[in-house]
């Protein structure tokens, strides 16, 4: 473009601009402010004159931003956005979301230029392209961490909650989305969206996808049931159709859903509505249109088309996932709304970027598991039928060696070690042991790690049961050769399992048939304890431990 035609662009975008500031009151107070401030002030007095009283003088930008060219094209439509009509609000809303994802300096221009509140009023009160379009732009901004902090001050927790309860799915996806990016660069914002209800309405979302029946939430209990519920429902139900569909579940995406799940996380979101309907009378009203118009949304996702299903159970996964990323809280809703069968069952699922999201959600829901006890102890009981449902997913997955999601397998298996009695690890552990010989040295690193974490000294003796499993399905010697012959990493995990065991069971014959004391001896020798302090102390305890039954120099 040339330069007269790049000044006539700029400066007809500054004339739409300075609608926001025509008023008589605002140019007589700039024109008593220009002798004290100077050019900023006549700057803005020639930007702000009416296009017919211009002369064809060209100013160009403010003296101090006139090395950022981009800045009218985002003060226009900021403007856009806060006086134009909802379809120019979305065509705005499109338009910042390019320019922040084309760079993430101008992401944190449009947040100095208070273009966030804006962006969140078009959440809340535009039509549905134009609240698609800027959750949008709220996701892309949210994408660098600097900004995500602006973007929850700016209240964006309850805006999201609002969608996520009312909306059409399509805006719900985007929504949804736009969590999973501000939950992922911004991680103290995990807390935020709980204190919304943001995480339990996506829970919620979640089970909807996945449960065959949920007639429980579909339709309020007539015991629970008041005066404002009866008459809503039945002026709901006089047509005979609309009835139908209220009772029956919508259409499934696979025709071969079981009926496993049927406690969902939604029973437990309605409870929390109303649970507080006797505090006060008008909070109870409240709470009951709000408890049916949610009802109300859940029930007309059935006439949404089978590609908008799938995407939104994609971003709701996805969104949990990165929201439960070393947060207990949230990993403790997860685990108390039977959400677990949920991604248990996304695994069967044909797609791979569903089961995938599903697989790491529980990597680190587990992992989180196995860092806090009361979790661990109260969110994976062995007896529960979602504990169990997870382990045999699992355990079902790391029996196909080709399996694409063999690695979370193995290491959320290892995440819940602990939580294991000795009947459940005669399975477990001849796989693990099995996969040291994996030709990926990924693997054979995740099965060595887990190992690892079934050995470790525990309250109980288990780890020395674990320890003779081990060495009498030959791990032992298999050990020996990933760290004669395997890379670092794989060498690394296995002397780490291989100090373990002897220090559990210093007196195995199957120890000292496989020279483990010279092979610690000669690990010692490769700088393993200098390159790494955790495992010098190990190694050095373990030769100390086979030195009472090899005396004689060996070690």
């Amino acid at each position: 473009m040339s330069s007269p035609d790049l000044k006539k662009c700029s400066r007809n975008r500054l004339h739409r601009v300075c609608k926001i500031i025509p008023t008589t009151v605002i140019r007589r107070a700039l024109q008593l402010l220009e002798n004290s401030i100077g050019d900023r002030v006549s700057w803005l007095l020639h930007v702000s004159t009416p296009s017919n009283d211009q002369d064809e003088e060209y100013l160009g930008l403010l003296p101090t931003e006139a090395n950022e060219p981009m800045l009218s094209l985002i003060w226009e439509h900021i403007s856009i956005l806060r006086k134009g009509t909802l379809e120019e609000r979305a065509e705005a809303a499109i338009s910042l979301g390019y320019i922040t994802q084309d760079n993430k300096r101008y992401g944190k221009l449009i947040i100095e230029e208070g273009g966030v509140p804006p962006l969140l009023k078009l959440v809340e009160e535009g039509n549905e392209d134009g609240q698609r379009n800027s959750a949008r732009a709220i996701g892309l901004l949210g994408q660098d961490p600097q900004n995500v902090e602006h973007i929850v001050n700016a209240g964006v927790g309850a805006i999201f909650a609002r969608i996520l309860r009312f909306s059409p799915m399509r805006v719900q996806l985007v929504v949804a989305w736009a969590v999973s990016e501000l939950a992922a660069n911004y991680p103290k914002c995990h807390e935020y969206f709980l204190q919304h209800n943001v995480v339990e309405l996506l829970i919620g979302h979640l089970a909807f996808e996945t449960v065959e029946e949920h007639n429980t939430y579909a339709i309020a209990s007539k015991q629970d049931m008041s005066i404002d519920i009866v008459v809503l429902d039945n002026s709901d139900t006089r047509n005979e159709e609309h009835k139908k569909c209220q009772v029956l579940h919508p259409r499934p995406m696979k025709t071969n859903r079981t009926h496993d799940m049927r406690n969902v996380a939604v029973n437990t979101i309605l409870e929390n509505l109303g649970k507080n309907r006797n505090d006060r009378s008008h909070e109870y009203k409240d709470n009951t249109r709000k408890e049916i118009a949610f009802v109300r949304s859940v029930k007309a996702k059935e006439f949404d088309d089978l590609v908008t299903k799938s995407q939104m159970m994609v971003m709701v996964a996805r969104a949990l996932w990165y929201l439960c990323l070393e947060n207990v809280a949230i990993c403790r809703r997860i685990t108390e709304s039977q959400a677990l069968l949920c991604f248990t069952k996304l695994l069967e699922e044909d797609e791979y970027e569903v089961q995938y999201i599903s697989a790491m959600a529980l990597v680190e829901i587990t992992a989180v598991a196995q860092d806090h006890a009361e979790l661990r102890e109260s969110g994976f009981n062995p007896t529960s039928p979602a504990t169990q449902a997870v382990v045999e997913q699992f355990l079902k997955i790391i029996q196909c060696p080709n399996s694409g999601f063999l690695i979370p397998s193995i290491q959320s298996i290892g995440n819940l070690a602990r939580t294991f009695p000795a009947t459940e690890t005669r399975m477990i552990i001849p796989l693990m042991v099995r996969l040291l010989e994996h030709t990926e040295t990924c693997v054979a690193v995740a099965a060595a790690v887990t190992l690892t974490k079934f050995v470790t000294r525990t309250e109980s003796s288990l780890h020395v049961n674990h320890c003779k499993t081990i060495i009498d399905l030959g791990g032992c010697t298999q050990l020996v050769v990933l760290l004669y012959l395997g890379e670092e990493a794989v060498q690394f995990a296995a002397l780490i399992l291989l100090c373990y065991l002897a220090l559990n069971i210093p007196d195995s014959e199957t120890l000292a048939r496989n020279e483990v004391p010279i092979v610690l001896e000669w690990a010692t020798k490769q700088c393993y304890s200098t390159q790494y302090s955790s495992l010098g102390a190990l190694l050095q305890e373990a030769r100390q431990r086979l030195k009472i039954y090899y005396p004689r120099g060996i070690c």
